[in-house]
């Protein structure tokens, strides 16, 4: 009797777990420093691998990337370091007004771990300077659709430097951002990440994105709302500059000013389907060291418990900014996709293919609606329903020579690889 009790526990607890698990996803904002034209610090990809390896995002944003070259180097890290499962989004040239300037080498990019997220959409936000870009993604879950969860992430570089000028400049492409979002369902998850460039929160671009009588309001989900530049009180909220030292790239002066942000909108704060881990907000390479105010990242006096000198260190020699973390949170259950199991979809014959690719499905798993097929940036090229045949024979002539994937979303299997050819 006592051991047949003692099972049935085992089984409520195992219940209980499994009804209130919760899934963890790791977000990263950074202002990439002109990468990878930028060359004052030789083999600078060395510094990102290391940080991207040790943090290793599920959502990394990034601004200041220059090339389809360097998102592809990127990308590679991802895959190598972390998993084949990273992908990002379609790399798009700045297309706004650059009458101010030439922005065209300074873009924004996504990059995402597609066994948890899949990307639905992208769009430009156009302003008088340079582009939101927004991504709309979608958690990779179990019962995606039939409650699908959607996250809005915006990635922006507003302009630079102090004056009045500038925080014209700032306050008017967050008033095109405003415009845009008004589009949105007002219950929708959006997280703006980027450089913001604003020195106080008293600046008008600041108050544009905070205005509660928005309809897509942004928060602080570090609560750290202030005069942030050569403010100790929030040395803790420091981005930028990495360096005191001339001759790296970017700018310098030493720690002393929160220029780069992860905002929030208030519903992911408290909704269960999709919200911020508490006091997860971090500076990533700042220890909260007063000493290191005005001083470089990788000084002793930038020393503390969170990040070693070799992470500071790396963080100083890839950019003069240093990268946003938040970790995000979700009650529902991700298919987290590890491994892939022969017994439930195959390729017949080789995986080199000219015209024709033949498919094996193995598992009629109830729930497998559909096939998708990926480019090697992520996109989908072909979506293709499943019926209740085994066998499949997909035309795929029409596809460019190059690697592909595909993938069964509602199975817990990897994706497959196949190479089109002439």
């Amino acid at each position: 009797m006592k051991k047949k009790i003692q099972i049935i526990s085992m089984l409520c607890i195992l219940i209980t777990h499994s009804l209130f698990s919760q899934e963890n996803l790791k977000v990263m904002f950074y202002n990439l420093l002109n990468f990878p034209l930028e060359s004052n610090v030789s083999n600078r990809i060395q510094y990102l691998d290391a940080i991207l390896d040790n943090y290793q995002p599920d959502i990394f944003t990034v601004c200041e990337l220059n090339n389809v070259s360097g998102a592809n180097s990127i990308l590679q890290i991802l895959q190598n370091r972390i998993s084949e499962d990273y992908r990002m989004a379609i790399f798009t040239l700045n297309t706004s007004d650059d009458n101010l300037g030439d922005q065209n080498d300074l873009q924004n990019l996504i990059f995402y771990n597609s066994s948890k997220f899949i990307l639905e959409s992208q769009n430009l936000v156009t302003t008088i300077y340079r582009d939101f870009n927004h991504y709309k993604l979608k958690l990779n879950s179990t019962n995606q659709d039939s409650n699908p969860v959607y996250l809005d992430v915006i990635v922006c570089h507003l302009k630079a430097s102090s004056g009045t000028d500038n925080q014209a400049l700032r306050l008017e492409m967050v008033q095109d951002l405003t415009q845009y979002l008004n589009t949105f369902p007002a219950d929708s998850f959006v997280m703006l990440t980027g450089d913001l460039n604003v020195y106080t929160n008293s600046e008008p671009a600041f108050q544009e994105l905070i205005d509660d009588t928005n309809h897509i309001v942004f928060t602080d989900p570090a609560n750290k709302i202030g005069s942030w530049h050569n403010n100790t009180n929030y040395v803790d909220m420091f981005t930028q500059s990495t360096r005191t030292q001339t001759g790296l790239g970017g700018s310098t002066g030493g720690m002393d000013d929160r220029f780069d942000f992860i905002l929030t909108s208030p519903n992911m704060l408290s909704n269960s389907d999709l919200y911020y881990v508490n006091n997860s907000y971090q500076v990533y390479g700042n220890n909260g060291n007063i000493d290191c105010y005005n001083n470089e990242i990788k000084d002793s006096e930038c020393s503390g418990v969170k990040f070693s000198t070799e992470i500071r260190e790396s963080l100083y020699y890839f950019s003069d900014h240093l990268p946003v973390t938040i970790q995000l949170e979700t009650n529902e259950t991700l298919l987290n996709i590890q491994s892939y199991s022969i017994d439930s979809f195959q390729i017949i014959g080789t995986n080199v293919i000219e015209n024709t690719l033949n498919i094996s499905i193995n598992n009629q798993n109830h729930s497998a609606k559909k096939l998708r097929i990926y480019n090697t940036l992520g996109q989908v090229v072909k979506t293709v329903p499943l019926g209740s045949s085994k066998n499949m024979s997909l035309d795929v002539s029409y596809l460019s020579n190059g690697l592909y994937y595909i993938s069964i979303p509602s199975l817990n299997v990897q994706p497959l690889k196949f190479v089109k050819i002439n």
